[in-house]
C-alpha cells in the first residue's frame, strides 16, 4: 500500500449524504485518478487556484514514483495504486474524484466512485458508448452524488463571449459553424496506440461537436462523416488520422468540422450569420491566449483573452455545486448528449451513409455569467509523462 497517512474523517458515502442534505465540508476533498500528462500539466496545478473550497488529498496511479513525488509536491497524503481504489473510497479521506483516465475506463471508475458515495468530475468524452454514459448517470442518481463532465470551455470567457455575441443577434441569423482541431501526435502516445477510446474523433472532435451545440444553442438532427488514414504512417494503424463531419441542425443550419492527429496545430471555429461573422482562434486550447474576431458591415473588431487556469476554474465550480447541492452545468446529461452524436458519427463512418439523430432535449446551456477567470497556473516539471504532440 502506498498510503502515507490514513484519515479518520467520515467515510465518503456519509459525506455525500450530508452534501445532499445541505451539510457540506468547508473544502471538498479530492482524489485525482490517473497521473498522465494532462493531470500533471493542468489538473494538479489547478488545485492551487481552487483552494477556496477544494483540497487535493489523494492520488491514484500504478506508478510508485509518480505517487511519491507528486504527492509530496501537492501535499496529497493518500497515495494509492489502482488495485487500492475501493480501499481509498471507503477510507473516508475524499469527497470527490477527478477521473483523468483513458476514455474507455471512465465508466468503471465513475460508477465505483458513485457507489461509494463520492462525487465525480470526469474528463471528456464522458465514456465511449451511450450505454456507458447512462450507467454513470444512473449510478450518480441512485447514490445521490453530483456528476460533472469536464467541459472546461463552459467556464471560459472567450467561448462564452462568442455565445453571447450570437445570442445578441450581432451576426443576424447564425447559418453555419466551421471548426478545426488538429495536432501532430507522437507515435507512441496513447491517443494513437489505444484503439478503444483513442483517435482524433473522441479526443479532438468532441470539442467541435460540443462547440457547435453551444454556439447554435440547439441539437443536431443528422450527420454525415468520412475518415482517412495516412498510408505508410505507423501512427495510424489502430486509429484514423483524420475525420471530417457535417452536422445538420434544425432550421436548415449546418456545422462542419475536421479533426486530425496528423496535421499542424490549429484550434479554432468560425460562425457565419446573415449579417456578420465571428472567429475564435485558440478556441479549444488551455495553454495559449485566444482571440475573438467579430466582423460586421465590413469592419472587424478583435479582442484577446489572456491565458487562464481553466482547470482551477472547473474544480472551483464543481466544489461550489457540491457544497450548494446544485446540479452542475455541464452535467452527465451534457456528456451523454455528445456521446450520442459521436455514436452517430461512428455509424456514418461504418456505413458510409447519413445518419439521423433523435434530438436531445437540452434545456440548460453555458452562458456568459458562468465565466470564471483565474490567473494561469505555473508549468510544472513532469514525472514519467510526455507531451502528446511533437515540438
Amino acid at each position: 500500500m502506498q498510503t502515507r497517512k490514513q484519515s479518520k474523517s467520515v467515510k465518503a458515502g456519509k459525506g455525500a449524504e450530508a452534501s445532499a442534505a445541505g451539510k457540506t465540508p468547508e473544502k471538498v476533498r479530492y482524489a485525482v485518478v490517473g497521473l498522465g500528462y494532462f493531470s500533471q500539466i493542468a489538473v494538479l496545478p489547478g488545485f492551487a487556484h481552487a483552494a477556496k473550497n477544494s483540497r487535493l488529498t489523494a492520488l491514484v496511479s500504478d506508478d510508485p514514483e509518480k505517487l511519491k513525488k507528486l504527492g509530496r509536491k501537492y501535499g496529497a497524503e493518500g497515495l494509492y495504486g489502482y488495485d487500492q481504489y475501493e480501499k481509498m473510497l471507503a477510507g473516508g479521506e475524499v469527497d470527490a474524484v477527478y477521473i483523468a483516465l483513458p476514455n474507455d475506463m471512465h465508466k468503471e471508475y465513475a460508477v465505483r466512485a458513485a457507489a461509494a458515495g463520492a462525487h465525480v468530475l470526469c474528463e471528456k468524452p464522458m465514456a465511449i458508448t451511450e450505454k456507458d454514459c447512462a450507467e454513470m448517470i444512473r449510478a450518480a442518481t441512485e447514490h445521490r452524488v453530483r456528476l460533472m463532465i469536464a467541459y472546461r470551455l463552459h467556464l471560459d470567457a472567450a467561448n462564452l463571449e462568442a455565445i453571447e455575441s450570437i445570442k445578441s443577434g450581432k451576426l443576424g441569423d447564425a447559418r453555419f459553424v466551421t471548426s478545426v482541431f488538429s495536432m501532430q501526435v507522437n507515435q507512441d502516445n496513447i491517443r494513437v496506440t489505444h484503439e478503444h477510446g483513442g483517435g482524433p474523433l473522441l479526443d479532438l472532435g468532441i470539442y467541435c461537436v460540443n462547440a457547435s451545440r453551444y454556439l447554435f444553442q440547439d441539437e443536431p438532427i443528422g450527420v454525415t462523416a468520412i475518415a482517412s488514414r495516412k498510408k505508410g504512417d505507423p501512427r495510424f494503424l489502430a486509429v484514423d488520422e483524420m475525420v471530417s463531419v457535417i452536422l445538420r441542425f434544425p432550421r436548415d443550419r449546418q456545422a462542419t468540422f475536421t479533426c486530425s492527429f496528423g496535421a499542424a496545430d490549429l484550434a479554432e471555429f468560425t460562425v457565419v450569420g446573415t449579417e456578420g461573422s465571428l472567429r475564435l482562434k485558440q478556441a479549444f486550447d488551455y495553454a495559449f491566449p485566444s482571440t475573438l474576431e467579430t466582423t460586421r458591415n465590413g469592419k472587424t473588431k478583435s479582442r484577446t483573452f489572456a491565458r487562464k487556469d481553466q482547470l482551477g476554474a472547473e474544480i472551483l465550480y464543481f466544489s461550489d455545486c457540491i457544497q450548494k447541492g446544485r446540479e452542475p452545468e455541464p452535467s452527465g446529461k451534457e456528456g451523454l448528449a455528445d456521446v450520442r452524436i459521436l455514436d452517430a458519427i461512428e455509424a456514418s463512418l461504418r456505413s458510409g451513409k447519413p445518419i439521423l439523430i433523435q434530438p436531445n432535449q437540452k434545456k440548460v446551456r453555458p452562458s456568459g455569467p458562468m465565466a470564471i477567470s483565474l490567473p494561469p497556473a505555473e508549468k510544472p516539471d513532469l514525472i514519467h509523462a510526455e507531451a502528446p504532440t511533437r515540438d
